[in-house]
């Protein structure tokens, strides 16, 4: 009760029935050198949660970064800008889609894009060794190789590093990219879909049982859709529509330690409000936990969800392209 009226201080709405699931909510930062930011990513490493976002003037501004904060005692560290978009001729292009993932007891990586807009930007790579400290310089990824698209990848038991990725050069169509040297050498699939009967792009991976794994990912065509792989992503069914709504905006999915699979979405096939979580025991039948957000003409969008090695649930979001919010879920 404590943690709610905490909250209703603080002005946060409260997600109707679905409340005592929220444990705290808040925002990464108050105020930027940045008004407006989008499409933030989230992983937990040795030193805690950290997370990434691009933010600048607005969306395809050339002065668009990659922002970096870390999440220490409850609360966000100031963010700081750890990659930006400034070329060898001095030119200057946005950046998009931060993507972090930590290495086994190595590296921490940023994956990124480059470029002046999606269906032109070039996959990058930052990596830090000291928890996000600092960063190396930037390295390009190969022709048509654009690392972890949006959400985050899925380390296979061999040691693969998996890769949900799209193309948005010649209409939406998903693949999938694969290194085993974090990052140096790749590979990838051809296009899971053909872009015009069914178009979709940033997918995200879920674990099924016996090896087996399944994708969701944003699309055109009114429903998240979804596929299945038998081998380790090599090879997928066709892509098929969920009973969850989707209209054309970015969802994150993780498959808990216990099984179960959560999902953000918004909840509706126009706008993108309300944001909605759901939790499914296979994958298939989802039942919503928590409202996030609800008000009407809102923009509540590109969400990434993550469990933490304690067990809580941490998800974040764009609120109105000003700020990134963070929630903490305890199920």
């Amino acid at each position: 009760m404590k943690k709610l009226v905490l909250l209703c201080l603080l002005g946060m709405a409260l997600p109707r029935v679905y409340a005592q699931k929220i444990e705290q909510a808040g925002f990464i930062y108050e105020n930027a050198p940045f008004p407006s930011s989008h499409a933030s990513t989230l992983v937990e490493t040795p030193d805690g949660i950290a997370a990434a976002w691009f933010g600048g003037t607005h969306e395809r501004h050339p002065d668009v970064g990659i922002w970096f904060s870390y999440f220490r005692n409850g609360t966000w560290t100031k963010p700081v800008e750890v990659a930006n978009g400034i070329q060898g001729n001095g030119k200057r292009y946005p950046l998009w889609n931060p993507v972090l993932f930590q290495m086994p007891g190595k590296e921490l990586i940023l994956f990124y894009k480059d470029g002046p807009a999606p269906d032109a930007w070039w996959g990058m790579l930052k990596r830090s060794t000291d928890g996000g400290k600092s960063w190396s310089a930037a390295e390009r990824l190969p022709k048509d190789i654009f690392g972890p698209i949006k959400n985050k990848p899925e380390l296979l038991a061999d040691g693969t590093l998996l890769c949900p990725s799209s193309s948005e050069d010649n209409n939406w169509r998903i693949h999938m990219e694969f290194t085993k040297d974090g990052g140096k050498t790749w590979s990838r699939t051809a296009a899971l879909n053909d872009g015009v009967t069914t178009s979709a792009i940033q997918p995200s991976i879920l674990k099924l049982p016996n090896g087996k794994l399944q994708l969701v990912c944003r699309s055109e065509n009114d429903f998240i859709l979804q596929s299945t792989s038998d081998d380790n992503g090599k090879s997928w069914s066709a892509l098929a529509p969920t009973t969850l709504p989707n209209p054309n905006s970015g969802i994150d999915a993780v498959t808990l330690r216990d099984g179960r699979h959560i999902i953000v979405y918004n909840n509706t096939k126009k706008g993108r409000s309300p944001l909605n979580v759901a939790i499914s025991s296979d994958g298939q039948t989802w039942k919503d936990i928590a409202v996030l957000e609800n008000e009407p003409g809102g923009e509540f969008s590109y969400p990434v969800v993550i469990e933490a090695s304690d067990g809580k649930v941490h998800i974040t979001y764009t609120w109105k392209r000003k700020k990134i919010k963070h929630v903490i879920m305890t199920l």
